[in-house]
C-alpha cells in the first residue's frame, strides 16, 4: 500500500513538471505590441528590434514581441502612448521622457532648458540616483520601469537662416511635441511654437506651414529633413531625450520570474547598444555626422560658448518657473549629480 502510494505521488510530482512549463505557456500571448515613435531606420527604432530579437533568444522563443512604430497603436497620438500603456492598450514600449510627461511631471526634468551640457550629464542623472527615483515614480504610475535609452540632445533646423541668437528665432513657427514646457521654451524666444505628431511634422516643413524643429541629429539624418527645406542647423544641445524601456504591469506580472529577469536584462543590453547608436558620429572631436550633413548643403552653425549663454538666460525664467512644478528636490538632485559627474 505505501509502495502504491509513493508511486502515484511520484507520477503525479513527474507530470506536474513535465506539464508546468505548457500551463504557463497557455497564459502567454502568442505576440506581444511593442509601441515605438520613430522606426527601425532611426536609432529609436532600432533599439526596439534589438530588445525584442534579445528577448525572444533569452526565453527560447516564449515571448515574442512585434513592433509598432510610428505609434500606431494609438493613430499616431505619442502623447497618449503613456495612457495606453497603463490601460493595456499596448504591452511594452521604448518611450520618450518627453511624450510621457504630461503625465509624469517629474519626466520634465530632462526638458528643462540647458540642464544637461554634456553627455556626462544625461549619465550622471539616469545611471545614478536620480534616475532610480524616477523608476520608482513610474512603478507607482502604473508601468515597469527597466532600462534607460537615449534619443539624443535635440538640435534645431529651419528653412530661413541661421540662428545665433534668440533674435534669429522671433516670429519662426517652430514644430514642438505636445509639452507645455516646450510651449513656455519657445514663447520664452520669441519663436511661435506649433504642437503637432511626428507623423504630422515632415508634410508641414514640407509645405512651409512650419519653419523649423528640434530633433536630434540623428533623427534629422535619417528622416532626410534637408529635402523639406530645413538647411540650417544650430548645435544648441539645450535639452537630451532619453528614452525608457517599459512593460505593461498586468503583462509583467502574467510571465514567471526567470522571465521577467531576462527581459529586463535584455533591456538593459539593448539600452547600452541603442545609447552608442544614438551617440554615434556626435561623440568623436571632428563630429563625422556633422560633416556628412554638411555635405548635403546644410549650413551647420556651432555656437560660441556667449552664444549659448545668451539663450540660456533667456530661457532661465522658464527653468525657474518649470523647478517647481517638476519638484526642487529632484531638480536640485540632478544639478548635485550633474556637478560631481565624472567628464
Amino acid at each position: 500500500m505505501k509502495l502504491r502510494t509513493f508511486l502515484t505521488t511520484a507520477v503525479a510530482a513527474a507530470a506536474a513538471v513535465a506539464f508546468s512549463t505548457p500551463a504557463l505557456a497557455q497564459n502567454y500571448k502568442s505576440e506581444y505590441r511593442m509601441s515605438l515613435v520613430l522606426g527601425t531606420a532611426f536609432p529609436w527604432g532600432k533599439g526596439g528590434e534589438i530588445w525584442a530579437a534579445k528577448v525572444k533568444e533569452k526565453t527560447n522563443g516564449r515571448i515574442n514581441i512585434k513592433l509598432y512604430p510610428g505609434v500606431s497603436l494609438i493613430q499616431g497620438d505619442q502623447t497618449r502612448e503613456f495612457s495606453a500603456l497603463r490601460q493595456g492598450v499596448i504591452d511594452m514600449a521604448i518611450g520618450s521622457t518627453i511624450n510621457w510627461s504630461p503625465q509624469v511631471k517629474q519626466l520634465n526634468l530632462f526638458s528643462l532648458p540647458f540642464l544637461f551640457p554634456d553627455y556626462a550629464a544625461v549619465d550622471a542623472v539616469t545611471q545614478g540616483d536620480v534616475g532610480k527615483s524616477i523608476f520608482q515614480t513610474l512603478e507607482k504610475a502604473g508601468v515597469v520601469p527597466l532600462a534607460w535609452g537615449e534619443n539624443g540632445y535635440r538640435e534645431i533646423s529651419n528653412s530661413k537662416h541661421a540662428i545665433k541668437s534668440p533674435a534669429d528665432l522671433k516670429g519662426l513657427k517652430i514644430r514642438v511635441v505636445g509639452s507645455p514646457l516646450f510651449l513656455d521654451t519657445f514663447t520664452a524666444l520669441g519663436a511661435n511654437p506649433t504642437q503637432m505628431s511626428w507623423a504630422d511634422a515632415q508634410p508641414a516643413m514640407a509645405s512651409g506651414a512650419v519653419d523649423g524643429q528640434e530633433n536630434p541629429i540623428s533623427v534629422y539624418q535619417a528622416a532626410k529633413l534637408y529635402t523639406v527645406a530645413q538647411k540650417h542647423i544650430t548645435m544648441w544641445g539645450y535639452i537630451n531625450d532619453p528614452l525608457i524601456f517599459v512593460v505593461n504591469k498586468d503583462i509583467w506580472n502574467s510571465w514567471t520570474p526567470a522571465d521577467r529577469e531576462a527581459v529586463r536584462q535584455a533591456a538593459i543590453e539593448a539600452g547600452k547598444e541603442e545609447i552608442a547608436i544614438a551617440r554615434k558620429g556626435m561623440v568623436e572631436a571632428d563630429k563625422p555626422l556633422l560633416k556628412q550633413i554638411e555635405g548635403l548643403g546644410v549650413t551647420v552653425t556651432q555656437l560660441t560658448p556667449a552664444e549659448r549663454e545668451a539663450f540660456v538666460k533667456a530661457t532661465r525664467p522658464v527653468f525657474d518657473k518649470w523647478k517647481g512644478q517638476i519638484g526642487a528636490d529632484l531638480v536640485n538632485a540632478a544639478e548635485k549629480a550633474i556637478a560631481a559627474r565624472k567628464k
